[in-house]
């Protein structure tokens, strides 16, 4: 059974795309980093509708920590799918962002890629097949007022996705990017206000974290080994 690493595994997007990912055959490792009880829900979940899952709490900003638990993780055998969506939200005007504001939103989505997916690829590369998939965003796309960082962060994903695919395809490793816009979720918060979805969305509704977690699953599945180094959004037609 192949095993899957779902890191921010205990938000919205997150559990929909662990859920999916068991149900479709793998064990999936289920990551929170203060909301362990979360997690554990999650797995808890999976686990009464017959997949195979467990949890595990680190912070993905601390590389210490990180890579002792990616450490024991490993000892248990290589992680094949990696998807990267620990993210957070810290928004203002980039004339008034904080400096804290700016670092722990890249610390989190930028340096936290890096923190698991590199101690990650080496054993992936043995196998000679993976899949690693990091969760982006419309702004990383379109830009979003109050978002500088968050979209600095994202787009940042873009191209460091882009550049290791190239490293790793030739071990048969893809290596995507997928960019949601308005989603259902508690981040989205007044977003959903169905005035404003009809004004930002064409297809008038915000997306369900299950739609996410479909195209997650594809890019992680066989059928898609000839799809890497790609930014694949899934918006509802926004530009």
């Amino acid at each position: 059974m192949k095993r899957a690493l779902v890191t921010g595994g205990s938000g919205d997007i997150g559990r929909a795309i662990a859920q999916r990912l068991a149900r479709d055959g793998l064990h999936v490792v289920v990551h929170a980093n203060a909301r362990l009880a979360a997690a554990e829900d999650v797995v808890a979940a999976i686990r009464a509708a017959g997949g195979s899952a467990e949890a595990v709490a680190f912070d993905v900003t601390d590389p210490a920590a990180s890579a002792a638990a990616l450490d024991a993780l490993l000892a248990n055998g290589p992680i094949q799918v990696l998807v990267n969506n620990a993210g957070v939200h810290d928004d203002a005007v980039f004339p008034g962002m904080r400096p804290e504001q700016w670092q722990r939103v890249i610390d989190v989505s930028l340096n936290g890629f890096f923190h698991v997916t590199q101690p990650l690829s080496l054993p992936m590369a043995r196998t000679r097949w993976g899949r690693i998939i990091s969760i982006s965003s419309v702004a990383a796309v379109m830009g979003n007022r109050g978002q500088v960082n968050y979209a600095a962060a994202k787009a940042a994903l873009h191209g460091a996705s882009k550049a290791l695919s190239l490293e790793l395809a030739s071990r048969g490793i893809t290596v995507n990017v997928v960019a949601p816009g308005i989603v259902q979720s508690a981040m989205a918060g007044k977003l959903l206000d169905a005035k404003v979805l009809a004004e930002l969305v064409p297809a008038r509704r915000a997306g369900t974290p299950e739609e996410v977690a479909a195209l997650v699953a594809f890019l992680a599945g066989p059928e898609a080994g000839y799809i890497s180094g790609q930014v694949i959004s899934i918006n509802g037609g926004m530009a």
